[in-house]
């Protein structure tokens, strides 16, 4: 049985640039380590490895977290972080604001850019795509009352 979803997991290679960016959007970071351990070696099946991470939460919202993770080493592959938004596997996460469009404003100078554009989604909700750091996409719900 499922209880809960506790958090997703997302490879930086700048982890204060994405702290600061998902900070802007409205999380609060909850702490910030640095992983080197056997244990942690055995359940990644990484060999040596050494990361720096930064636990994120909405406030207010103890479940459905975000984990930030900038590995020294081994050093990550790089993916297509670029790729359009219907390539297969894990593509963008999606998150409900007050204000679209502040939000919109407020994350471009963190270097976000929109993918399409901001659209009036069958009178029910401001909808859009945005890049983050690393190419991370991004979808802003606003309800529409």
């Amino acid at each position: 049985m499922l209880n809960r979803m506790d958090h997703v997991g997302v490879i930086v290679t700048d982890l204060a640039l994405a702290t600061a960016f998902f900070e802007e959007l409205g999380f609060e970071l909850e702490g910030k380590g640095t992983v080197a351990d056997p244990e942690a070696d055995r359940i990644t099946g990484l060999r040596q490895a050494r990361s720096d991470v930064a636990m994120m939460r909405v406030p207010g919202h103890p479940d459905g977290g975000l984990e930030l993770i900038q590995y020294h080493t081994p050093t990550s592959e790089k993916g297509d972080s670029y790729a359009p938004p219907s390539t297969l596997g894990l593509r963008h996460m999606a998150f409900e604001v007050d204000d679209l469009k502040d939000t919109v404003e407020r994350l471009r100078k963190h270097g976000s850019e929109l993918v399409g554009e901001i659209v009036n989604y069958a009178d029910s909700y401001w909808l859009c795509y945005l890049r983050g750091p690393e190419g991370i996409i991004v979808e802003l719900v606003e309800k529409i009352p």
